[in-house]
């Protein structure tokens, strides 16, 4: 069992070279969302090696309550605590706003439209709980109308889903809008922008509801199956971008390292957001997010941070990339273990 101990400290920086285990602990705090976690990895799968198939994140909180998330081995999914009292795993949410940057989110802005829509949804949740059930919804609601149109059933249950996949869509491209705009607002050096055949019906002017009768007359008009596939547009096919302000440019047409500094504006604003919006800090997870940046770009970020009423966890191999924290303690990772603890407030 591994444990760390914040005293205080508003940064939290695991060090390690390869293999060490730092992103096994953000990802372990990733769990306290109420999510799969940072990696989306099967729950066997993030249990120790050669151990008996479970695991267990716990946290005690400034506010002196407790928070845990376990699994035990043959389990179908996780399980939460509050207080030593179970909870729904849904309502971690409430109590914890973690949101979080890894590898992964490095090529966000030039690869998969679907990466995008479901990194920009995944942050939209916190702003909108209501947002994860219904994106579910429609999901499930986009299956069963392509299972009907393969079966030729009849038009009646057509119109049930049809009927219910418009309203649907126009809640969540409406969230969307509502969250895009307010993001923009804590956005100095960059802007979001929406690109969706629902969300474009909206930002024209037309009404929630003149829109949900426009997008289910298009669906009653777009029935026939392409091949075997339903082929529609809607909110499964949105996508969402970024703007360089200062260089007037889309974000995927930039560096690297601007596209790094972009997504960590994006989640610094999010996070002053989240404050404003549920007056609860944040607690953003930075795996190797420093790489790819120049000493001013890690000045300008770490000076960002601390001005950020969130708590930062961040991992990377060499000390030197993080001399710019402040009120931080650095954790050594070494072998899967904790090896040494040392607060440093520059």
């Amino acid at each position: 069992m591994s444990r760390i101990k914040t005293d205080g400290a508003q940064t939290i920086v695991i060090l390690g070279p390869n293999g060490s285990g730092k992103t096994a602990i953000i990802e372990a705090i990733s769990m306290l969302s109420g999510e799969r976690g940072m990696r989306g990895a099967d729950m066997s799968d993030i249990a120790r090696f050669n151990g008996d198939g479970s695991f267990a994140v716990y946290s005690e909180l400034n506010d002196e309550s407790d928070v845990s998330v376990y699994f035990n081995s043959g389990d179908t999914n996780r399980h939460a605590k509050m207080d030593n009292e179970n909870i729904p795993l849904s309502n971690l949410a409430n109590k914890l706003k973690i949101v979080w940057l890894s590898p992964k989110e490095d090529r966000l802005f030039v690869d998969s439209v679907s990466d995008r829509r479901a990194f920009f949804d995944r942050l939209c949740c916190a702003f909108n709980s209501a947002h994860a059930g219904r994106v579910a919804k429609l999901n499930k609601l986009l299956t069963e109308r392509a299972n009907v149109l393969k079966t030729k059933s009849d038009d009646l249950l057509l119109n049930i889903l049809d009927d219910d996949i418009a309203s649907t869509s126009v809640a969540i491209c409406d969230t969307r809008i509502a969250y895009a705009g307010a993001l923009n607002y804590y956005l100095e050096k960059h802007a979001i922008s929406l690109n969706g055949f629902v969300e474009e019906m909206l930002i024209s002017g037309l009404t929630p509801g003149d829109t949900e009768r426009k997008y289910r007359q298009y669906l009653s008009q777009t029935r026939e199956l392409v091949g075997d596939k339903m082929v529609i547009d809607g909110p499964h096919k949105s996508d969402f971008g970024m703007v360089n302000n200062i260089l007037k440019l889309p974000v995927n047409l930039t560096s690297t390292g601007q596209q790094k500094m972009a997504l960590l504006d994006l989640i610094l604003a999010h996070a002053k957001l989240l404050k404003d919006k549920t007056k609860c800090g944040a607690i953003i997870l930075l795996d190797e997010a420093v790489a790819h940046l120049d000493t001013d770009a890690r000045c300008e970020l770490f000076e960002n941070l601390t001005k950020c009423d969130a708590q930062i966890w961040a991992t990377g191999i060499d000390a030197e990339m993080f001399k710019f924290a402040k009120n931080a303690i650095f954790v050594t990772c070494q072998n899967g273990s904790i090896s040494n603890i040392v607060k440093q407030d520059v």
